[in-house]
């Protein structure tokens, strides 16, 4: 059967790959008009129980009018989405807007938007979350297209389908007639509805990772005979490393490969594949991914190079490479990527290039670069830190960072995440996850290539913002610790792998040298801790003086944390200091960090020996070889320690804004300008009023008279500004004259400024009500390509523009963004009563940016809004000029509602 008729066009975020519950990879798209061949041989997969559940009656097949009608659709009025894996469809739902008449009425009685949904799911795929899939995207083209509920028709047994739209998490009512159940639920995304899905999104990501650590079987394609070969050094890995599963090699032109058995092809293999290894050259791994899709392998790791890394050519072919995975269902890491490497004890996974397995530990570790990463390794291994698993994922064309995030959130093996990162594709996704995880456990992020952003030589979409305060923003917001190097990175991680995190900044120094004592005293001060305690031992202090005074700063309840410091005398090694640290730090609940100068065979992790010899990793004390960096290290954590044990405060709650009145007045300025335009002044007074925000009165005058107008409505006290762009701006406020009380003293203003500008460009006027006085401040917020929504703050004027004194937080936020927001800019005095000044009200100034955030985070129609000019005094904030602009909505946010995984690294470069 076909039948083809042209289908309307539609928005290229409707499509989408995605992950199923399992892990696995399928494809969601509209349907086509050419779709008829695949839908009927999909509906002949399907049970005959499952037809009558979604039509009410035996329909065992298809008529010709039952196609034409099903995949003809105008993305408009009937909406209908079909999932597909190995171009096969397994599933289809779709809506159909209930004509206007036949609608119900809200509970106040106001006319809604109704559409009819329903969902078919081939019964063998039942059960892997796909309905759930289909609903969220269905939903969210459906608000797109101006519906606001959705109303199914569902049989009593049909459980499932009930339990589908319970478990969605929108408001679900229902009544029951004729033997069937109606449900009817507006489609509004909630709290409650983004929540489920951003819960189903992390199981789905964590279940796609799992494979690839816990895999049972793993084939080596490329593997060869010769020792010099990336192939042969794989298997070698695999088989040294002790792996707990099964190891095939592919070779076409051997019989056997280090000793085991080589098979042609993937398909040849006699046992189940979870994941394959390949390293062929790039021209081939195209046959390898059909090869392993027939197979049904789980996940590939590329090691290949030859795709994004080279130029343009191989990006194309990385998109390819991309695309053909995933329409057969495949995750892929890489290419151009070192491996991967499971720790645990039961998996023992070295798939990777790196000849040294790391030991068991406690700590996630995720990069992308494959040189890098044998490197990595070796730091790991000198400083006795351990692993629990390990990614360099090289180009990130599928699997990211964000995709670790979500698996090590859980992870019970793993209590710090690791990562480097040379570019972060999908900002907006890094900040959410990384919020949620940082709240558990730390996560440590060195950021290469600030200065650009990391992003790639070629990329389309960069930010908006300056990219190191972008980033940094990002990463304070959400508890991320930030370091400059990867030797600061371990630093780090050896302390909040093996130590607690301290209750607060005071930190008592022990040593046995003057000197030493004091230059740790002064580091900690530089780096902003509190040293409320200094004890010299001398130089002949024992192993027994050190127990006793470390003992006595852990015991004093004005100390958070302790610096040990020490040099031996001669001839002595300070093992026997070293073994009373690790002692004393095995049973402290306060951190303890020591550092041995000119010691021999003291390791960088001071341990207690067990009664068989080994080592134990909890309670072990990181020692430095010098104490600037203890106590930087000790620093970044008492800053972590203190951002997890704040309370995250309030967001704004949902019934102090006006979001539908402000999302109509957005899609009535985009019916009258389709491109979008700048908002006018009442329509930024009624938009910032539905947020709680008041815009000052002003009125706009074009002559004399109209200004003397302008006075006698506002009464005495008023202020004339001149609004042209060159003229605003100005340090020495020419363009602003004060305190006009009367007509006479308007028109003289007018005749003076209006002389002053004479010859000059074209000069618009405004007439106000004078403000109280106060500190002028901005809030803005835009839509950035890579970030999203982003909000900023600073103090106005020449100075702060120039020294880039501004703070930055992407929405949603909550009270404590704000306050962090206010406080951490280096101008921040000026509002806490400068050199005698009265303090402004804080309080309304972060009222101003959460209802800001609050406004960005709901509308990404309004393009920019800018606060150019507020004015806060002790006793509120008065908001007297504000500029925004609306535009059609990108598909910057397409990820915000419905999951999906992120568009292929030649054009985002993973994450």
């Amino acid at each position: 059967m076909s039948i083809t008729t042209p289908t309307a066009a539609y928005p290229r975020h409707w499509e989408a790959d995605v992950l199923l519950r399992d892990g696995q990879v399928a494809h969601l798209r509209p349907i086509h008009a050419d779709d008829g061949e695949l839908l009927v041989e999909f509906y002949d997969q399907v049970s005959a129980e499952s037809k009558y559940l979604r039509f009410f009656a035996p329909m065992p097949e298809l008529s010709e009018r039952d196609v034409l009608r099903f995949t003809n659709v105008d993305h408009r009025d009937r909406v209908a989405f079909v999932l597909t894996v190995a171009n096969k469809m397994i599933a289809v739902g779709r809506f159909d807007r209930i004509p206007a008449e036949e609608s119900s009425p809200d509970v106040r009685g106001r006319g809604v938007v109704e559409a009819e949904v329903a969902f078919l799911v081939q019964d063998a795929h039942q059960g892997r979350g796909i309905a759930n899939l289909l609903l969220e995207h269905l939903a969210q083209a459906g608000r797109e297209r101006g519906i606001d509920r959705f109303v199914a028709d569902v049989l009593p047994n049909n459980r499932r389908m009930i339990q589908t739209f319970k478990d969605a998490g929108y408001r679900v009512e229902g009544g029951y007639e004729d033997g069937v159940i109606r449900v009817v639920f507006p489609i509004d995304a909630t709290d409650t509805s983004v929540n489920v899905m951003q819960a189903r999104e992390h199981r789905a990501e964590s279940a796609s990772i799992q494979r690839f650590f816990g895999a049972t079987s793993v084939a080596v394609i490329g593997a060869s005979r010769r020792h010099d070969t990336i192939g042969q050094t794989l298997v070698r890995n695999l088989v040294l490393g002790d792996y707990q599963g099964r190891v095939y090699v592919v070779n076409r032109a051997a019989t056997s490969v280090a000793g085991l058995p080589a098979y042609p092809s993937v398909s040849d293999i006699p046992d189940t594949v979870d994941v394959a290894i390949v390293a062929v050259p790039a021209e081939s791994v195209h046959d390898v991914v059909l090869d392993c899709a027939a197979k049904g392998v789980h996940g590939l790791v590329v090691i290949s190079s030859g795709f994004a890394e080279t130029g343009e050519e191989g990006r194309r072919r990385q998109r390819r490479l991309v695309g053909l995975a995933r329409s057969y269902g495949l995750r892929l890491i890489g290419p151009n990527c070192l491996g991967i490497i499971n720790t645990a004890g039961d998996v023992s996974l070295n798939a990777s290039l790196s000849t040294l397995m790391p030991s068991r530990g406690r700590a996630g570790f995720f990069c992308q670069s494959g040189a890098l990463g044998v490197a990595i390794l070796e730091k790991v291994d000198r400083r006795g830190l351990g692993l629990s698993t390990f990614v360099s994922a090289g180009n990130r064309a599928d699997v990211s960072g964000n995709d670790l995030l979500q698996y090590w959130e859980e992870d019970e093996d793993t209590e710090v995440v690791l990562l480097y990162l040379e570019s972060i594709g999908n900002p907006r996704k890094f900040s959410r996850l990384a919020r949620r995880v940082s709240r558990r456990k730390p996560v440590i992020a060195v950021k290469s290539g600030r200065s650009t952003q990391g992003v790639p030589m070629g990329h389309a979409v960069r930010s908006m913002l300056a990219p190191q305060a972008a980033v940094d923003a990002m990463f304070r917001q959400a508890g991320v610790i930030q370091v400059d190097t990867l030797d600061e990175m371990f630093d780090v991680a050896q302390l909040v792998a093996h130590q607690p995190l301290p209750r607060g900044s005071r930190v008592a120094v022990v040593g046995n040298s003057d000197a030493l004592g004091l230059l740790a005293a002064d580091a900690a001060v530089a780096v902003g801790l509190e040293v409320g305690r200094s004890v010299a031992l001398g130089s002949e202090a024992t192993a027994e003086d050190f127990e006793e005074a470390l003992d006595a700063a852990i015991d004093d309840p004005a100390v958070d944390s302790v610096v040990a410091v020490y040099i031996p005398p001669l001839n002595t090694s300070g093992v026997e200091v070293a073994n009373v640290l690790a002692a004393v730090g095995e049973q402290s609940d306060k951190p303890l960090v020591s550092t041995f100068l000119a010691s021999e065979g003291v390791p960088e992790l001071l341990r207690v020996p067990d009664v068989a010899g080994s080592t134990a990793g909890r309670g072990s004390v990181p020692s430095y070889p010098a104490v600037e960096a203890a106590v930087r290290a000790l620093a970044r954590v008492v800053d972590y320690a203190a951002w997890r044990a704040t309370p995250e405060g309030e967001p704004v709650p949902p019934e102090a804004v006006d979001s539908a009145g402000a999302r109509r007045l957005a899609s009535q300025v985009l019916q009258e300008s389709p491109e979008g335009r700048d908002l006018t002044f009442e329509e930024l007074r009624t938009l910032l009023g539905a947020y709680g925000i008041d815009l000052w009165e002003r009125f706009e005058v074009s002559s004399e008279d109209e200004a003397v107008a302008a006075v006698e409505r506002l009464g005495h006290d008023v202020v004339l500004k001149a609004t042209a762009e060159h003229l605003r701006d100005r340090p020495d406020m020419a363009h602003v004259w004060r305190n006009i009380a009367t007509a006479e003293e308007m028109r003289g203003a007018w005749q003076t400024m209006n002389a002053a500008i004479e010859g000059a460009q074209p000069a618009g006027f405004i007439v106000q009500k004078v403000a109280p006085a106060g500190v002028p401040v901005t809030v803005a917020g835009m839509e950035d390509p890579l970030f999203g929504p982003v909000v900023s703050f600073g103090v106005s004027g020449p100075a702060t523009e120039l020294m880039g004194d501004r703070s930055y937080r992407i929405p949603p936020m909550h009270s404590g963004d704000a306050s962090d927001m206010v406080r951490e800019i280096r101008s921040a005095p000026l509002l806490f009563g400068y050199r005698g000044s009265d303090q402004v009200d804080v309080e309304a100034v972060e009222h101003l940016l959460l209802r800001l955030a609050q406004l960005k985070n709901d509308l990404p129609q309004v393009r920019s809004l800018d606060l150019n000019l507020v004015l806060v005094g002790p006793r509120g904030a008065t908001v007297l000029n504000a500029v925004g602009r609306v535009e059609a909505a990108s598909d910057a946010r397409s990820d915000w509602f419905t999951r999906r995984l992120s568009t292929q690294a030649g054009d985002t470069m993973g994450d």
